[in-house]
């Protein structure tokens, strides 16, 4: 898949994760978290980033971070080398401890920064160990859950001077009780993560913060930023086709018919017409042999979870989108 550009402007928010070099962890103990954290702080403060909220996972982190000055990868830039020399250091080591560059994503906070802090707070019940967990097992171990943000959320003693509660929770009321809520709702009932919704691979918002954002990369006029508008342009439905049935050597009616054979093809095809095409899953079934918007969502839904297990088709998918984007 190609490399994602930065989109950089004043008062932005981000959703940011790394992973460890090869999955490896980048917390050995409660020291390592601790390290980090603190080096967070000292970044916070020197690059004027406000902190939403985080989790310390074992292998990697999120966090939501909103930049008055936009200044994410100056920020990024000192944060990543100043945790990574520390640990270094502490465990006499050398060499990079993240695999490649972080990945930001742009987010509409009025439409999905309540979204992304759920999503964030949830994620130490999201391992393996805990999916078979009682909803309120689950919720019990969050609320007990020392390396994230959420206990600040839950219970205003336990805030910390540093992270920022007042935005997200403005969207309940400015109520901890209703977080709270909001939060057991979503172990309870199931949440919808927002990632099949990104635009152009960065940005997570309605139709009208996407066209403000491209906006905003024209008028800057960067030719390094030029690409990233072409990621949101939409691409006409049969050129997306072609582009698949290209890729795989088939005829286009291969992938329109509905038993071809050709499933997962068929599905990379509904999936970068839905990235790409600008267009409702309701216009890629009737495309793709009048097939109803939910067998269009749950075909690409099965698409997502394969591929996390089959590198081959992993490898299909990020091909063709390439040559989409380039």
């Amino acid at each position: 898949m190609a490399r994602p550009l930065r989109i950089l402007f004043p008062n932005a928010y981000y959703h940011v994760t790394c992973r460890g070099n090869e999955r490896k962890a980048i917390f050995r103990d409660d020291t390592d978290r601790s390290l980090f954290l603190d080096k967070l702080n000292s970044s916070r403060q020197i690059y004027g980033v406000e902190i939403h909220c985080y989790v310390l996972m074992n292998n990697h982190f999120h966090m939501v971070v909103e930049t008055p000055k936009g200044n994410l990868s100056e920020f990024m830039r000192h944060f990543n080398i100043s945790y990574t020399a520390a640990f270094n250091r502490r465990h006499r080591r050398v060499g990079h401890l993240y695999q490649g560059r972080y990945k930001a994503i742009l987010i509409d906070k009025d439409s999905y920064l309540l979204e992304l802090s759920r999503y964030v707070h949830v994620n130490p019940v999201r391992v393996r160990s805990y999916q078979a967990a009682s909803v309120r097992e689950q919720i019990k171990y969050l609320e007990g859950y020392r390396w994230s943000s959420l206990s600040g959320y839950l219970q205003s003693q336990q805030r910390q001077f540093w992270v920022n509660y007042e935005a997200v929770l403005s969207y309940v009321g400015g109520s901890r009780k209703r977080y709270g809520e909001f939060l057991a709702e979503g172990i309870r009932d199931g949440y919808n993560t927002p990632w099949e919704k990104l635009k152009g691979q960065v940005v997570l918002g309605e139709e009208d913060f996407v066209e403000r954002v491209k906006s905003r990369i024209k008028a800057a006029g960067s030719r390094r930023e030029q690409p990233a508008v072409r990621r949101f342009e939409s691409r006409d439905l049969k050129s997306v086709l072609k582009v698949v049935a290209g890729y795989f050597n088939l005829t286009e009616e291969k992938l329109t018919g509905r038993r071809t054979g050709h499933r997962d093809e068929r599905a990379i095809a509904m999936e970068l017409m839905y990235r790409y095409g600008g267009v409702s899953q309701s216009a890629i079934g009737k495309m793709m042999g009048d097939l109803d918007y939910t067998a269009v969502s749950r075909e690409r839904k099965r698409l997502r979870e394969k591929a996390q297990k089959e590198k081959g088709l992993k490898a299909a998918w990020d091909a063709i989108e390439t040559s989409l984007m380039s």
